[in-house]
């Protein structure tokens, strides 16, 4: 529970607000976002933090947006020549009182053949699917990009 306390209160100190944080079934989904693609990009990468505040584990088995053809949760892996791959993320289990976080050069959600442009401030719709929650809906806030994540090329 210190490890919980302790990842919510770093998070929350940070200066972006957190205005769509969501809470559903003991699952606090702190602050979801987008980073901005590229102008033009057909892919991207969403990212959240999500803390098991309840009294049961629960699995997130799937992800699902209209914003692109395809969501996947993927992690990044690096070979040891430095090589950066996308390697399909198997279901999470997110026991009581633990996080999960999806970051950049880490766990993401990969969003492929985007529907449209993504501009910083826009809210997309997604839609996190739970063994226990169900179908949870959250929306991710378009974030400015950060200059200093991580340049990976998804390769299967």
């Amino acid at each position: 529970m210190k490890r919980l306390a302790l990842a919510l209160a770093l998070l929350l100190a940070a200066p972006a607000a957190h205005a769509h944080d969501v809470i559903v079934n003991g699952l606090h989904f702190v602050h979801p976002y987008i980073s901005e693609p590229i102008k033009g990009a057909m892919s991207g990468a969403a990212y959240v933090v999500i803390a098991n505040e309840g009294t049961q584990a629960d699995t997130l088995i799937g992800v699902e947006t209209d914003i692109a053809m395809m969501a996947m949760m993927h992690k990044t892996e690096f070979s040891t020549d430095g090589v950066a791959s996308m390697v399909e993320l198997p279901p999470v289990t997110i026991a009581p009182g633990d996080v999960y976080s999806f970051e950049p050069g880490g766990a993401h959600i990969m969003l492929m053949m985007l529907n449209s442009g993504l501009k910083v401030g826009d809210m997309a719709p997604f839609t996190l699917i739970f063994e226990n929650a169900g179908r949870v809906a959250v929306e991710f806030m378009v974030d400015p990009a950060d200059p200093n994540a991580p340049a990976v090329q998804h390769m299967h």
